[in-house]
């Protein structure tokens, strides 16, 4: 499905007091829509989705969904490393009214090439639902590999990928080599990702000043390429900020400063340092004065 583009954001999991807290996830879904994003997700990393039992993760999809309505597609977050545990999890949460799902390769195990692309067939046998996959050798320990993309490819279940690979020349392939939508996954790299026929890109990043990100999006659809330029340079230094520690330390800092949500995660994730959130703060203070 070609036509799944845009600015994604991969949602953040508000915690109060160690509960997850709903009505903030609500508020965040419902200001980042008004704002123009193109998609949201459920329970990616930056959700701290492995931080959350089913309950949870269950309880959190209805209360995104709930705020979204008809205005704006979620993909669910699914994964693990057995196999019949994410196809319960596709069956599951298939009974939702979701876009589809965003699915990593297994994380740990470094499956061969033949068990990553068995392992994806098999949940998408058990789903009538569209699959994006993920692919983070960094977090996972094993690459998606090109013709294993372009096999996957063949079935029409699998529509996108969000490319984390760090590697241009995989990139480029994929986006020129398959007809998968390439939506990029790196922030710091959405820019060249766009300019080079990505799709669009899932981006922690867009939760911050998501206006900026969605012009950005637009003015590389629209051939503006010195304005897109301009944008991605007032962007970066965001960006650059808000992976300086590990993800979703900083976006929840950032988000905190604008009362979105508590500055607060599960272990072993913690909250970003004094630094990185005094660093955040001069940088935002600079965005509020752009208009997009």
């Amino acid at each position: 499905m070609k036509s799944m583009h845009g600015i994604w954001v991969p949602l953040v999991t508000p915690f109060s007091q160690g509960q997850v807290d709903f009505d903030a996830a609500q508020r965040l879904v419902s200001h980042l829509v008004a704002k123009g994003v193109h998609g949201l997700v459920v329970c990616g990393t930056t959700g701290e989705a492995s931080a959350l039992d089913d309950s949870e993760q269950e309880l959190l999809l209805d209360a995104v969904l709930a705020a979204v309505g008809n205005t704006c597609p979620v993909l669910m977050g699914i994964g693990g490393s057995d196999t019949r545990s994410v196809v319960a999890q596709a069956r599951r949460y298939g009974e939702h009214d979701i876009a589809g799902f965003l699915l990593p390769a297994p994380a740990y195990v470094r499956p061969s090439q033949e068990g990553l692309l068995r392992h994806f067939e098999a949940v998408a046998q058990n789903s009538e639902h569209d699959i994006v996959l993920y692919n983070i050798p960094y977090r996972t320990g094993v690459n998606i590999e090109l013709p294993t993309l372009q096999a996957l490819a063949r079935n029409p279940r699998f529509v996108a990928i969000k490319e984390c690979g760090g590697n241009i020349n995989q990139l480029i392939d994929f986006i020129n080599e398959t007809p998968l939508a390439v939506l990029g996954g790196e922030d710091a790299q959405i820019l060249s990702t766009l300019c080079m026929g990505g799709s669009g890109a899932i981006a922690a990043a867009a939760h911050i000043r998501p206006d900026l990100f969605v012009a950005l999006y637009e003015c590389v659809r629209d051939g503006d390429l010195m304005e897109a330029r301009s944008i991605f340079k007032l962007l970066l230094p965001l960006i650059r900020a808000l992976f300086s520690e590990p993800n979703p330390g900083p976006v929840k800092a950032a988000l905190a400063r604008g009362g979105w949500v508590e500055d607060e995660l599960r272990l072993s994730m913690t909250t970003a340092s004094a630094a990185c959130k005094n660093r955040l703060a001069e940088i935002m203070e600079r965005l509020e004065e752009v208009l997009v």
